[in-house]
């Protein structure tokens, strides 16, 4: 067994899968005594899982839910990206169901992710599209990017609360979120259901770390933070309404949901054939602020968005370590500098103030400051 390649960080081992290239710094990613992360161990798990059972299961699920009348019988939380786009697809042509599609609107709403929408719904679908306060919003972005270096953590919050609201309130059975980020990409997985059914204990302790109703200040009301609040357990349970990953009846790829969905409509990628910061041109593209998100996980954990999406697609067989390390070294450390000026008008900053506050954010075990400019100490091994 060869060592698992690692590198020393101001007194601090970092450690690289040795099947994929993610490192430690992953929060809540466990590795073996063989060096192997948890998310490689669970795609290496799958060819044993029998498919054909766990179909029979959905199908014995919908059936008990398919709307005889036209009535919408599933909600899809729907960005109209290739993920939830595929199952949406799926569910309705595959499967003979009749989904309502839901949005939580982006933070910046762009034109890739408008056109993909509009593509969608020209097949026939009903949507639902909730654009929460945008004094709200903003005030919420721009809170969190300060304190906790993510703009998108209310954003979070709504994408969770939002659909189940609408499920609710239509008395509709099912919501089809993807997948179980945890068990899928490394981390805690809370019981042997959480890789079915999201719930509300799931929801707080990985999608949003703590109870919106936190958040009232002297400017947000606990009324403003509607959007964000989780329905009720019980509420939900007295209707019936289950949250379910779509991704434990069907093996999960990102590529191969891309290539589904480009076949079925025409699915817009990034202008400019490449999003910046990594290599690839189809996900995560419906709002401006996608790329910010993205850096300040470089900025705090030391991988950016290349080393995520080269690790799904190593898991998945669909590239080699060595090609994930050379396109993760590539791209991986790129600034998103082409909606920079959407996002600093949105939070109400200056560049000055935004490169201190993502500064604010560097792991000093991750980071050092040389020659005017920031060095990452763990270089990808």
């Amino acid at each position: 067994m060869s060592a698992l390649p690692a590198t020393v960080a101001r007194g601090r081992t970092v450690r690289y899968c040795r099947h994929c290239v993610m490192p430690d710094t992953r929060p809540r990613i466990v590795f073996d005594e063989d060096g192997v992360c948890n998310a490689c161990r669970h795609a290496e798990a799958k060819p044993s899982i029998d498919w054909n059972a766990r179909r029979a299961e959905f199908l014995e699920l919908i059936e008990g839910h398919r709307s005889p009348d036209g009535r919408w019988d599933c909600v899809v939380p729907w960005s109209g990206g290739k993920d939830s786009s595929t199952i949406a697809y799926r569910l309705k042509f595959d499967f003979g169901m009749n989904p309502l599609l839901v949005t939580f609107s982006p933070l910046i709403l762009n034109d890739v992710g408008m056109a993909n929408r509009e593509e969608m719904l020209r097949l026939g679908f009903d949507h639902v599209f909730v654009r929460p306060d945008q004094r709200v919003s903003r005030h919420l972005a721009r809170r969190f990017f300060v304190e906790r270096g993510n703009l998108k953590i209310a954003w979070d919050a709504g994408i969770n609360a939002v659909p189940v609201k609408v499920a609710l309130a239509h008395r509709i059975p099912l919501v089809f979120y993807a997948e179980h980020g945890e068990s899928e990409y490394g981390g805690r997985v809370l019981s042997e259901e959480s890789t079915k059914i999201r719930d509300l204990t799931e929801v707080i302790e990985h999608q949003i770390g703590d109870d919106p109703r936190n958040w009232a200040d002297d400017e947000i009301s606990p009324a403003d933070l509607n959007p964000y609040l989780y329905p009720d357990p019980g509420e939900l349970a007295s209707v019936g309404v289950k949250a379910m990953y779509f991704a434990y009846f069907f093996r999960w790829s990102m590529l191969e949901n891309y290539r589904f969905l480009r076949e079925k409509i025409n699915f817009h990628t990034h202008p400019a054939g490449r999003t910046p910061g990594t290599f690839t041109d189809f996900d995560s593209l419906d709002d401006k602020t996608d790329g910010v998100y993205y850096y300040l996980q470089y900025v705090k954990f030391g991988f950016g968005r290349a080393v995520r999406d080269a690790c799904r697609m190593v898991q998945n067989g669909q590239m080699t370590r060595d090609e994930a390390l050379e396109l993760a070294r590539r791209y991986d450390h790129e600034f998103p500098e082409e909606h920079i000026d959407a996002v600093l008008e949105y939070l109400g900053m200056n560049r000055e103030e935004f490169d201190a506050t993502i500064d604010l954010h560097r792991n000093p075990e991750l980071w050092q400051r040389e020659d005017d400019a920031w060095r990452l100490l763990h270089p990808l091994a």
